[in-house]
């Protein structure tokens, strides 16, 4: 699998609402012992990842989609992305930074909420 395919099939699990589509989407792009943090949350392992993701998306009735395309060097990949509610208004949008394993895999996710604050 190549790495854009990676980022690709993990942006689409943030949009799937069905568990196990969502977990064959994990599969393919996220490594069965990663680690995903974000300012709220702390997750290993795929299926805590997989479940946290449903509760995130039950919980907020809305949908992540990335918005910028990825940029990778070396083994880390970066991208933009917001999260939308039903009605497409965004709730909070954000920054990752992911490392990749040998196999392509989302081995550590990094995730921040809005864009940092401009130095004074």
């Amino acid at each position: 699998m190549d790495w854009q395919q990676t980022i690709a099939d993990y942006g689409a699990a943030w949009q799937e609402a069905d568990q196990t589509k969502r977990r064959d989407l994990l599969n393919r792009c996220f490594a069965e012992d990663g680690r995903y943090v974000d300012p709220t949350a702390d997750v290993s392992g795929l299926s805590n990842l997989c479940n946290h993701i449903g509760e995130v998306l039950h919980s907020s009735g809305g949908r992540v989609e990335l918005t910028s395309t990825p940029n990778k060097h070396h083994d880390v990949v970066h991208f933009t992305w917001h999260m939308v509610d039903p009605d497409g208004v965004v709730m909070v949008a954000g920054h990752d930074f992911v490392l990749l394993n040998d196999q392509c895999k989302i081995s550590h996710l990094a995730g921040f909420f809005g864009d940092p604050a401009p130095l004074v």
